[in-house]
């Protein structure tokens, strides 16, 4: 009976491995801004990423991006408005935007970045860093940003395929100025950032942020993760509440 009994917790065990996903707990800090007689308050968020053999979704505060990597689309949905946008993989941001927005994006807000690594290692976590200086500049926008990135290239999970398909179009998602050139830079650095510290300097205003992984686990995912969530309006564009919120 006994054997019967550790036979069957193995085989439960097992079976909720198989069913188990990654999952990516990050924490992110801003301080508080002033700029042009704006001021923007200091703020905490999270962002939870959930990847399965094909899905991937990234939950925000008011927004989630989820990509179907089988069927090649990625749907950017917007919680407080209840819409979403579907486009095709991979992503071109400028058929999402108002023909504004992305003449704007494919001038004054192009970004061109440099990715270097430093020679530094860093235990962030339970994870063993290595060091990367990235600066991304949009000269038009009188805008640098200075990163110090903290990335390891082994978190005790297989991120590869994250990697190699859904890594970038998520970074375009939610960095409009990003296009190929910039995400085939970021891709030098070796593994996932787990610590990265931003300056950003904008027309002699500095702001900083941070943002760090707090947990990379296997876990089975809430239901419907994966899915525009119901009764949700299907829209051509991004409006421009989802852009301020990027």
């Amino acid at each position: 009976m006994k054997k019967i009994w550790a036979l069957l917790v193995i085989v439960l065990a097992f079976g909720v491995y198989l069913h188990a996903d990654i999952y990516i707990k990050t924490k992110t800090h801003a301080d508080a801004m002033s700029m042009m007689g704006q001021n923007q308050p200091a703020r905490d968020s999270v962002t939870e990423q959930w990847l399965a053999e094909d899905m991937v979704a990234t939950n925000m505060e008011n927004q989630s991006i989820i990509l179907d990597l089988k069927a090649n689309k990625m749907f950017i949905v917007n919680h407080g408005e209840k819409t979403y946008v579907e486009t095709d993989l991979p992503l071109d941001m400028a058929k999402l935007l108002p023909p504004q927005a992305a003449q704007m994006m494919g001038g004054m807000m192009k970004a061109t970045v440099t990715v270097a690594p430093n020679g530094q290692t860093k235990q962030v976590g339970t994870w063993k860093c290595a060091g990367y200086d990235v600066t991304i500049s949009m000269p038009m926008m009188m805008m640098t940003m200075k990163q110090a990135v903290w990335a390891a290239a082994n978190v005790g999970v297989d991120l590869n395929k994250f990697m190699a398909k859904a890594y970038g179009n998520i970074m375009k998602a939610q960095n409009m100025m990003f296009d190929e050139a910039a995400v085939n830079e970021m891709k030098k650095i070796n593994g996932i950032p787990i610590l990265t510290e931003t300056t950003l300097d904008m027309m002699g205003t500095q702001n900083h942020r941070s943002s760090e992984v707090v947990e990379i686990s296997k876990k089975t995912p809430p239901a419907g993760v994966y899915a525009v969530p119901a009764g949700y309006a299907k829209t051509d564009k991004l409006s421009m509440k989802d852009m301020q919120r990027r």
